[in-house]
């Protein structure tokens, strides 16, 4: 397996290539406003790194989310693009398990151990996911949920928070352990896991709510009406 991971549903645009045992070679930006400027070229020089040319690559990852439109629709866009120039499957990852999966990791939790995903989601609100580790794996015990910090639950605020949401909103996640933003290699590392149990997460994006960017209304002052019409 050569698999290519990307990400943009956080503020860090970031891109990985595992060969089904370890990451080969990784690389992240962090820029909350610039994910279509530095997603390609990131890809461009993790392939360098790690001595392989696209044609070598077996599958695609992508993180969906959940994120503000803008950024993640970039990696999703970015991920089926690449994946289907190369007749490669793509397979999707929810981004705050990657977090979560690698607060596992760097904080050493045991069985039995539960944290708290907290990610920006703008407009003063978070991203939130609950999680447990169990047989040396992070699951996820309630869904993706988009929330202002005082409507965190409680039991929600007693846990360890990853996730830069725990840096904004201290007074509501007060412990906060692990990384900021998602890691392309973590997020390879479940992929992987994913893809040897057989399961597909699907590539729909996780937005939660609607996008930021709308159409705006027509004013009529601007609609021309026919020649010979009354306005």
């Amino acid at each position: 397996m050569k698999l290519l991971a990307m990400d943009t549903s956080t503020s860090a645009i970031t891109v990985a290539i595992h060969d089904g045992t370890v990451v080969l070679a990784e690389r992240s930006v962090i820029d909350a406003r610039a994910h279509t400027e530095h997603l390609a070229p990131l890809i461009t020089q993790i392939l360098s790194e790690a001595g392989l040319a696209p044609g070598d690559l077996t599958d695609v990852a992508v993180g969906v989310g959940p994120g503000p439109f803008t950024g993640l629709r970039v990696g999703l866009v970015t991920a089926r693009t690449f994946a289907h120039a190369l007749d490669i499957p793509v397979h999707g990852v929810v981004s705050l398990d990657a977090l979560a999966h690698e607060a596992m990791s760097s904080e050493r939790l045991d069985d039995g151990d539960e944290l708290v995903v907290a990610t920006d989601a703008r407009r003063k609100e978070v991203y939130v996911a609950r999680y447990a580790v169990a047989s040396g794996a992070v699951l996820r015990i309630t869904e993706p949920a988009v929330t202002y910090p005082a409507d965190v639950p409680e039991t929600f605020r007693a846990l360890p928070a990853v996730g830069r949401g725990a840096v904004l909103y201290p007074e509501t996640f007060p412990t906060r352990v692990g990384p900021l933003d998602v890691s392309a290699g973590a997020l390879a590392e479940v992929a992987v896991a994913q893809v040897a149990a057989g399961v597909e997460v699907g590539l729909d994006a996780l937005y939660l709510r609607r996008p930021d960017a709308t159409p705006s209304a027509v004013s009529k002052s601007t609609v021309m009406a026919p020649r010979g019409a009354k306005r």
